[in-house]
């Protein structure tokens, strides 16, 4: 069973979770916050209790005045879906699981009745948004669970989708479209008006805990900048999640390709990456002095536009007003009709500006992207194209030197065996901001272009000027990557029940492969050159393999508060996961201790000969009567030593641990840098890999 949430996390509340702030003592902290508030004449508004909480933990959240704020830091522990559509059909399912403890909640066009043995479960929160300002439109949103952007239903189905033979979008990628776990049920839990909130999404989380799931996926990349984790709700629920015996799938954030920009990063959490496939949609772009380029679009197949005048910043407008950059209002539309109209990306959505030269009366779009090859794309309401780094420099410096510019664009059909996976330019990238022993992302996903269900009401491009509908939409995110991870993990947790969402976790991690179909590493499309451990985690993930893994490395609760020890986290930060749990007074791990399935090694940046050892277990979940031995591809000016070397397993569920040591030897660089390499523990066709990602800092 899915959680799917979706949007960006807004502010203004705050969330409590302390050992007495149950039921009556949830009002009696209000109290006296609104005693401290009636104290001041500027601060006379009460206290606003919006959720509480008493199940999966305890607490509430609530909406307060500045000075209540202040006043509560003293306090130890501060801190969609649509229904119809074909990809939601019960057709074979079994009766819903006894089991489950969910509901399907009236409100805007959705009822009981629009749940069934795939949609088991359907809820809807909005009252953290309302209390950060927040205003929603009935005319424009359903105030339900239904979905009116896409999003939801778009990674529902990706997810856990049924069947649908014939699936397409105005014929492109036509084929059959089915869910990672397509006989999994499907629990939606809307939080999104459209803007997210944290309270919201928390509440939501709580929610889907106690109904019972058994996945928890949320397609959303929040904070902005990952937060330490005791300030994190969303890693705080994750953690009772985990407690659970749920799985966790988040997104790693669109934020890329910049360092550290990987959110969603605590160690108990699957963090995903997006990556592409081999299928792409040809636009062939032809400018008037012979050359060609290869990009991509998202409308009709088989059009053609043939020599069209190009006009581009003040041949299309006002550079002031933004026509470079096709911003609502910037193109005169004596300057762009019937031509084609080069807009760069940067201040607008991309179907905002193809919206921008429909009204001006252009007859089609170039999308200039100035960083990476990433030719990801949207559904556009006029012919455009997507263009990448390379061939954007050579079609500006061919207009910005030529009289009368000119260019013309096929629409090919949709093509396969492209050299893939490569990681995604906006995919967000680590190091780990909050725990930089803890390599994140996790692992990479198909993201790029994504074919999966569509709300019947809502346009392709998301637009309220789009009147065109489709069964089936194309889209690109990492919102899109991470239900692919989900659905396996649903599949996996089906045939292993007795696993923990840790043990599923390292079988995903060390099962996944770095090398494309052609034999080469996998590219990173934002610098293209081989993709790093902090760009795709562990590499791009394997659904066969990793259901039958030999080896995992797995983990209880108590291991992840003991790496929060480790951080030096306070009592008051580690009663938030674990209440009234002590940090030993003498350390007994090391954060590098972590039992996790990949190595963040970090040395100074003039450091020589320092040594880091780190401790490792596995448990025996493939051939009862095994040996393992161990091999290793060091990173670039480290040492690696094991011992030992060769581990042998007797039984199932058997437990050997091991050490590591990396060793920083002498380099030539004198500034921040990484090296890869990896430590693989084989027997006959096991092959249980660990990432291992080096810094110099």
């Amino acid at each position: 069973m899915d959680l799917l949430a979706i949007g960006k996390q807004g502010q203004g509340y705050a969330n409590v979770r302390t050992l007495h702030a149950m039921g009556k003592a949830n009002h009696a902290v209000l109290d006296s916050l609104a005693d401290v508030s009636s104290q001041e004449e500027l601060e006379a508004t009460p206290p606003e209790l919006l959720y509480s909480y008493e199940t999966a933990f305890s607490g509430f959240t609530a909406k307060l005045s500045g000075k209540q704020l202040e006043s509560l830091k003293k306090t130890d522990g501060f801190v969609g879906i649509w229904p119809e559509h074909v990809s939601f059909q019960d057709h074979g399912l079994p009766p819903v699981p006894e089991r489950w403890r969910g509901a399907c909640e009236i409100g805007t066009r959705f009822s009981p009745s629009n749940c069934n043995k795939k949609l088991i479960g359907a809820r809807y929160f909005y009252g953290g948004y309302l209390a950060s300002g927040g205003q929603i439109n009935k005319r424009e949103e359903y105030l339900s669970p239904r979905d009116s952007s896409g999003h939801g239903t778009h990674t529902a189905s990706t997810a856990a989708g049924d069947v649908v033979e014939h699936a397409n979008l105005y014929g492109l990628a036509n084929g059959s479209a089915a869910g990672m776990r397509y006989t999994a049920r499907i629990a939606a839990y809307k939080v999104c008006w459209p803007r997210c909130t944290s309270v919201d999404v928390l509440t939501a989380m709580v929610k889907a805990i106690e109904d019972g799931v058994d996945v928890l996926t949320l397609c959303l990349g929040t904070p902005l900048e990952a937060e330490p984790y005791y300030q994190d709700y969303l890693a705080i629920a994750s953690y009772y999640a985990f407690k659970s015996g749920i799985f966790v799938v988040f997104s790693a954030g669109n934020s890329g390709p910049g360092d550290y920009t990987a959110v969603n990063t605590a160690p108990w959490i699957m963090t995903v990456a997006a990556s592409t496939m081999d299928r792409s949609f040809p636009a062939i772009v032809t400018l008037g002095n012979g050359q060609t380029f290869e990009g991509s679009y998202l409308y009709s197949t088989g059009k053609i536009l043939r020599s069209l005048p190009v006009v581009y910043g003040k041949t299309a407008g006002h550079s002031e007003s933004g026509a470079e950059y096709c911003v609502p209002g910037s193109l005169n539309p004596k300057l762009v009709k019937g031509k084609l109209v080069i807009c760069e990306r940067g201040l607008v959505r991309r179907t905002e500006m193809g919206e921008e030269v429909k009204l001006a009366g252009g007859a089609g779009m170039l999308i200039m992207t100035l960083l990476g090859e990433d030719l990801s794309t949207d559904v556009h309401v006029l012919p455009a194209a997507m263009l990448g780094a390379l061939a954007t420099e050579a079609v500006l410096k061919y207009v910005n030197t030529t009289k009368a510019p000119t260019a013309s664009i096929v629409f090919k059909d949709t093509t396969y065996r492209n050299p893939a996976p490569k990681v995604a330019t906006f995919s967000a990238r680590g190091p780990n901001l909050v725990g930089p022993d803890v390599i994140k992302p996790d692992v990479t996903a198909p993201g790029v272009d994504i074919l999966a269900a569509w709300p019947a009401e809502t346009g392709p491009s998301a637009l309220k000027s789009d009147k065109r509908r489709v069964l089936f939409n194309i889209i690109s995110g990492t919102s899109m990557s991470c239900p692919h991870v989900s659905g396996i993990a649903a599949l996996i947790k089906s045939k292993h029940k007795d696993w923990s969402p840790a043990a599923i976790k390292s079988a995903l991690m060390t099962t996944a492969y770095t090398i494309d179909n052609r034999g080469k590493p996998i590219e990173d499309l934002a610098f293209g050159d081989m993709a790093s451990p902090f760009a795709f985690g562990s590499g791009h993930v394997d659904p066969t393999k990793a259901s039958n893994p030999g080896l995992v490395y797995d983990m209880a609760a108590e291991d992840y508060v003991l790496y929060l020890c480790s951080l030096k986290y306070n009592e008051s930060q580690i009663s938030l996961f674990e209440e009234g749990f002590e940090c030993p007074e003498k350390a007994t791990m090391q954060p590098g201790d972590l039992n996790y399935p990949s190595f963040a090694v970090n040395f100074e940046l003039k450091a020589l000969n320092v040594t880091f050892t780190y401790r490792r277990t596995l448990t025996n979940v493939g051939i009862p009567g095994s040996t393992y031995k161990v091999s290793v591809e060091a990173p670039e000016g480290v040492a690696v030593m094991v011992w030992p070397k060769v581990l042998n397993f007797k039984k199932l569920n058997e437990k050997l641990s091991y050490k590591v040591s990396f060793i920083g030897q002498s380099r030539e660089k004198t500034v921040a840098s990484l090296a890869a390499g990896s430590l693989v523990w084989v027997s006959g066709n096991y092959r249980v890999r660990s990432a291992i990602a080096v810094t110099w800092l």
